[in-house]
Formats: structure tokens, C-alpha cells, sequence
């Protein structure tokens, strides 16, 4: 049975996401480090499938994730093939993305959350052989990716490839996802979570303040800081999740709501921050200003309300992928027997391009910078700035 509070979790981390974009305030990230949370949440059910199914789990999982990114490719990959991207073989990366697929400047701003399924590809195809680890050494394996990290940030691997930063970014959510479901977190006692989690936090926190990114506190700017802050945020609340949170379904329009984001979360992600790129410098048009609150708040408004076109023509893939029966809008009443639903992978995160041909998601190996500029990572803001004449 589904863990509503969990369900809860994933659609305050997309929101968020999604209104971050739009307005590049920075103390979101520290609010809700909504890029780790999901990491967890899709390594705790990746755990679940493994423990059901074995190895064919992450075909499974495999087959919830590409469907929705075959869709977003097979409508901006032929208009950026149009508009300047030169074929070549690695434009097959967008079937399987492994690497990061390359694409022209528009497609290369727009498309930019590829990074988040470039990891949970990664993080998937290494799910098997990381829970054997994690279940015969728990806490070393736990701390492996952030030892990874402290030793990139640190200098000793300045030119680590992309491939270990992420792990070492992101992978140790992914893994307190395994302890989560294996009820280890549940069962750590308050006199040790509580202490480990203000270490963990304040760590974050000093790393955070000695060293500001380019825009100051942006948690994407300080990898270091985010893990830990991360962890602790974690530890907190999926560590303390509570079995069951019928309160989230006693307004039946919010509980519909967080139903049909946990089952459209793939198609918001992927297809919100094309019109976060479109309606940026539309805005500007009228008279307003990227920071203009008025501005922001239509721009959230709209970004919102276009993605809910987007999900009701093309969202019924994520159930066809899931083999469930194809809905227009998820979590209504039906007729007849229910079955459980099966959970939606998680998902999450903008990011810029270079003026030239860029791989997309590159950005979150690369120095994060403002648009236009070298890439940066997707779980950033959009900046436009537009100048008179």
C-alpha cells in the first residue's frame, strides 16, 4: 500500500523545482533540497523492485523511465536538427543517455534536465550490485560517495569525470532510499539521528557560508555543502516518515492533485522548463522584468498551466509505460476493482547552454554559470537577460 506521505514529499519537491526555475531564489534550495529527496525516494523503490524481481528490476525501471523521454526527443530533436544540430551518432544518446546527448542552443537550454535521467540511468544500472554492498556493510558503503565527493571538492581529483562527481552528489541520497526501505532509518533511534543530523546540517552549513557560489547560497553552486545539508534533510524527514498520512487525502482536490503529479512526474519535469525558456523574455516584451514579482508570479502561473496541456496530451504515456490503463487525468474514481497503483520514478530539476553546440546535462559537471554561459545544472534558474535594442 503506498505511503501517501511519501507521495507527498515527490509532489513538494517537483513544485518546488518547478517554481525555482522560474524564479532563481536560491533559499528554495536550502528549504527543500528537492533533487536529493527524489534521489532517495527513487533508490528506496528501486530497493522495493529489486527485492521483488531480482536483476529484472532494473529493466523494469528502465522501461518507466524512457518512454516519456522518447516523446520530449521525438518532437525537439528533429526541430534542433532543423535549427543547426549536425548529425552525428551521439544524437542515438537521446534513445539511451547514458552520456549526455548533444543538442544546439535552444534545444541545449531548454532540454537541460536530461542530466537528472542521465543519474537515475546511472543509479539504476548500479542498483543491484550497490544493495549486495549495502546490506553486508551498510555504513561504509553509505559514506563512500561522500568520502567521493570531499575528495573532489577538496583538490585531490580536480578532474574527476562527471560520472564520479554525480555519484559522489548524489548517490548517497540513493542509498539512504535503501536504508529507508530496509527500515533502517526507522529504527535508528532520536539520541542518534537527532545528533547526527545537526552534525550533518551544520557541516552543510559551514561548507555553505566559507564557500558561496556565484550566486551566494545557491545550494547547486556547492556540491559539497548540498550533500551534507542534503543527508540532513534526508535523515529528518524520510528517516521519521510516518507509516500513513491519510490527512494528505482528506481534501479530496489536494489528494487528487498529489495523485496526479506522483503519475505525471516524468512529463512536468521534462517538459517544464521549455516554456520556462519560451515565456522568459515574453515577459520582458510586456514590460516586465525577470525579477519583477508580478512578472514571476504570471510566469509561474503559466508555466504551470501549460505543462497541464502538455500532461493531459502526452501524460497517459507514463501510464502505459507503468502497464497501467491510460487516464486522462490520474487518481479519479473508477469502477470496479482497483488495483494498487505502482509508483511513478521520481523526478526533478534548469540550466543553461553554451552559445554553441553543448551536450545537454554536461552542465552539472561543468562550472555553473548565468544565460547565456557554459552549462550549468539543472536543478538552476533560467536567467534571460534581455537589453534594449
Amino acid at each position: 500500500m503506498r505511503n501517501r506521505y511519501l507521495d507527498l514529499l515527490r509532489f513538494l519537491a517537483i513544485v518546488r523545482v518547478v517554481v525555482y526555475h522560474v524564479t532563481g531564489y536560491a533559499a528554495l534550495t536550502l528549504v527543500f533540497p528537492a533533487m536529493s529527496v527524489m534521489f532517495a525516494l527513487a533508490g528506496s523503490l528501486m530497493a522495493a523492485s529489486l527485492d521483488r524481481t531480482g536483476p529484472s528490476a532494473v529493466a523494469r525501471r528502465l522501461r518507466r523511465l524512457l518512454p516519456s523521454l522518447w516523446v520530449a526527443a521525438a518532437v525537439f530533436v528533429p526541430a534542433m536538427l532543423l535549427t543547426g544540430l549536425p548529425w552525428s551518432t551521439k544524437v542515438l544518446l537521446w534513445l539511451f543517455p547514458v552520456g549526455d546527448p548533444p543538442a544546439n542552443y535552444w534545444g541545449g537550454l531548454a532540454l537541460s534536465p536530461i542530466w537528472y535521467l542521465r543519474d537515475y540511468l546511472w543509479f539504476v544500472l548500479a542498483s543491484p550490485v550497490a544493495l549486495w554492498l549495502f546490506r553486508r556493510a551498510p555504513l561504509p558503503t553509505l559514506l563512500a560517495p561522500y568520502v567521493l565527493l570531499l575528495v573532489i571538492e577538496v583538490g585531490i581529483l580536480p578532474d574527476a569525470p562527471t560520472v564520479l562527481r554525480e555519484f559522489g552528489l548524489y548517490f548517497g541520497a540513493w542509498l539512504f532510499g535503501f536504508a529507508h526501505h530496509d527500515g533502517l532509518l526507522a529504527r535508528l533511534a532520536n539520541r542518534v539521528l537527532v545528533p547526527v543530523a545537526v552534525v550533518l546540517a551544520g557541516a552543510g552549513i559551514g561548507w555553505i557560508v566559507t564557500h558561496p557560489g556565484p550566486r551566494g547560497y545557491d545550494l547547486n553552486d556547492i556540491h559539497l555543502g548540498n550533500a551534507l545539508w542534503s543527508a540532513a534533510f534526508i535523515l529528518v524527514v524520510i528517516g521519521r516518515a510516518p507509516a500513513a498520512a491519510a490527512w494528505v487525502d482528506r481534501n479530496r482536490l489536494f489528494g487528487r492533485a498529489v495523485t496526479l503529479v506522483n503519475r505525471r512526474a516524468l512529463t512536468v519535469y521534462l517538459w517544464h522548463m521549455p516554456f520556462v525558456v519560451l515565456l522568459t523574455p515574453l515577459v520582458g516584451l510586456v514590460g516586465w522584468s525577470v525579477r519583477d514579482p508580478v512578472g514571476l508570479a504570471v510566469r509561474v502561473v503559466l508555466v504551470f498551466a501549460l505543462v497541464g496541456v502538455v500532461t493531459l496530451l502526452v501524460g497517459w504515456v507514463e501510464d502505459l509505460a507503468a502497464r497501467r490503463p491510460p487516464e486522462l487525468l490520474p487518481g479519479g474514481r473508477r469502477r470496479g476493482p482497483v488495483r494498487p497503483p505502482v509508483a511513478a520514478p521520481a523526478s526533478p530539476a534548469p540550466a543553461g547552454a553554451a552559445t554553441r553546440l553543448v551536450p545537454v546535462g554536461a552542465g552539472a559537471a561543468a562550472g555553473r554559470a548565468r544565460v547565456p554561459a557554459p552549462r550549468t545544472a539543472v536543478d538552476e534558474p533560467v536567467t534571460v537577460e534581455i537589453n534594449a535594442g
